[in-house]
């Protein structure tokens, strides 16, 4: 059964339109119902602090919050994520409406975001573009979230989608904005987790898909590129990787150095998480060029466990000491900001 049948199960469908969402009396809230258009709502966002709260339903639409939304709050108006959906599915081949070329990966996002302070949680935001619809496209990265504001906080957010899932980016190359995950769930099978921000996931649950292909690795979780000057790249704490395909078929990562950055330096540490037997444990890591080999990236593991953490070739994961993981914490990554302290 492919995604778009089982993300409209029970719920209805709206097909985004004109129609603007509502204030709520004087307060700074408004409100995306069926019918409504998410972006519309954020386009009537006047300044800082205002929250959109999204009511049950799935809105096939791309959103795009400026920078200028600062503060934001997009949150569903009930707990389960499951309930609000927005979705869309433009991949980096897709061409353009207007026939000015194709999307590329960044512009692929079903949901993108360049403002400080975003808080988005209990939704679900997805990209359902498929490679076996369109095997004339190449360029199969699709993206369901592209985040790269600083202080970006995701909260109870599913995250579903195949290559490229959620691209934590940063504003500039040479900012380090900082984006915080915590009880998410995030699915892809090509480096669905990939880029240049400080960003921590805590209790987040990393699920990846089975491919129908001939060949192993199948994919990877991770594709860090985070700057060199950068102390601290991706931080999985506390989380657990489980996966839909075959035993030791996907690797944990490998290091990403954009052409347009060659000085990138990744870094992703991934401790106290439990790891599946998707994950190969024997050789969890792979190169994406043989020019930039995993071995001289900053991958680091601390007190993994399950069958995916095995430590057969110690010198294929590499493991940082007591005295180095008290560094690696979520407080060091963020800093003075801690969404982790709200109630």
């Amino acid at each position: 059964m492919r995604r778009r049948t089982l993300l409209g199960a029970g719920l209805g469908l709206a097909v985004a339109g004109a129609a603007p969402a509502f204030a709520t009396g004087g307060h700074r809230v408004l409100h995306v119902r069926p019918g409504d258009s998410l972006q519309a709502a954020v386009d009537a966002v006047t300044g800082p602090g205002w929250t959109i709260v999204v009511h049950p339903g799935t809105y096939r639409e791309v959103v795009n919050i400026p920078a200028d939304k600062a503060e934001l709050t997009v949150r569903g108006a009930v707990r389960d994520p499951r309930a609000a959906v927005i979705i869309y599915d433009n991949a980096n081949g897709t061409q353009k409406p207007d026939g000015s070329g194709t999307y590329g990966t960044a512009g692929s996002a079903t949901f993108t975001s360049a403002a400080p302070g975003l808080t988005v949680r209990d939704l679900t935001l997805a990209n359902d573009w498929l490679r076996a619809d369109h095997p004339d496209i190449t360029g199969t990265q699709a993206v369901a979230a592209y985040t790269y504001g600083d202080r970006t906080h995701f909260e109870n957010v599913r995250l579903l989608a195949h290559q490229d899932t959620l691209f934590v980016e940063t504003t500039a190359l040479t900012a380090f904005d900082r984006q915080y995950f915590r009880r998410c769930y995030i699915e892809g099978d090509v480096d669905f987790v990939f880029g240049r921000a400080t960003a921590v996931f805590e209790e987040c649950h990393f699920h990846t898909l089975q491919r129908d292909v001939a060949f192993i690795p199948k994919g990877m979780v991770f594709a860090p590129s985070t700057a060199r000057a950068n102390p601290y790249g991706i931080l999985a704490v506390r989380s657990r990787i489980t996966s839909g395909a075959e035993d030791a078929a996907y690797k944990l990562a490998r290091p990403w150095v954009p052409s347009y950055e060659t000085t990138a330096w990744p870094s992703l540490v991934v401790r106290n998480s439990r790891i599946g037997p998707g994950i190969d444990p024997v050789a969890p890591y792979t190169n994406m060029r043989e020019a930039y080999p995993w071995q001289t990236m900053r991958f680091r593991e601390y007190a993994n466990s399950g069958p995916g953490a095995v430590i057969s070739v110690p010198d294929n994961r590499p493991q940082l000491t007591a005295e180095e993981a008290a560094v690696h914490t979520r407080r060091t990554y963020l800093g003075n900001w801690r969404p982790y302290e709200r109630r």
